[in-house]
């Protein structure tokens, strides 16, 4: 009877192997999905980043078309004392606007942030386009020039790498 027993037990441990992973097994298995974690993320903020230089974009134009309203309606830019705050208050200062819309120009009367929560820069004249006003974005981190998603995303021809 003993004897059954100590077999009963011999085969459980052998079973118990056989049925469950070795902790170098586990390991292997957390670190292939951390590589396939690391991989899939990279290109994934690689895309976000590509968007948020889009967006930027994009967003230049929409203001560039909401400046040209206020233009047509005041016969001039916002200065760029008077900055991009001109389109959502009325400027104080001079040159009064003539026919400042008493809604103001952009909906939700506030002057969006860049994609990376920044204000737009914004100069009239501008130092890239003499005849009416450069607005800009720093990119990503924020600081003049730079490459890549760092480099400034402004409304005056793409010339050495801006745009």
């Amino acid at each position: 009877m003993l004897r059954g027993t100590a077999e009963n037990a011999a085969r459980a441990r052998r079973t118990a192997r056989v049925a469950g992973f070795t902790l170098i097994e586990i390991m292997a298995v957390v670190l292939i999905i951390g590589l396939l974690v690391t991989i899939v993320g990279v290109n994934i903020f690689s895309q976000v980043d590509k968007a948020r230089v889009g967006t930027a974009k994009t967003q230049i134009k929409q203001l560039e078309g909401v400046l040209e309203f206020y233009r047509l309606d005041n016969a001039r830019y916002p200065t760029t004392e008077q900055g991009l705050d001109a389109l959502v208050h009325k400027p104080s200062g001079e040159p009064q606007p003539r026919n400042w819309r008493p809604e103001g120009y952009l909906q939700g009367g506030k002057v969006p942030l860049d994609p990376w929560g920044n204000a737009y820069q914004y100069a009239a004249p501008g130092q890239h386009n003499p005849y009416s006003f450069d607005l800009w974005s720093y990119g990503s981190d924020g600081a003049p020039g730079g490459d890549g998603v760092n480099a400034d995303i402004g409304n005056w021809a793409e010339e050495s790498g801006q745009g």
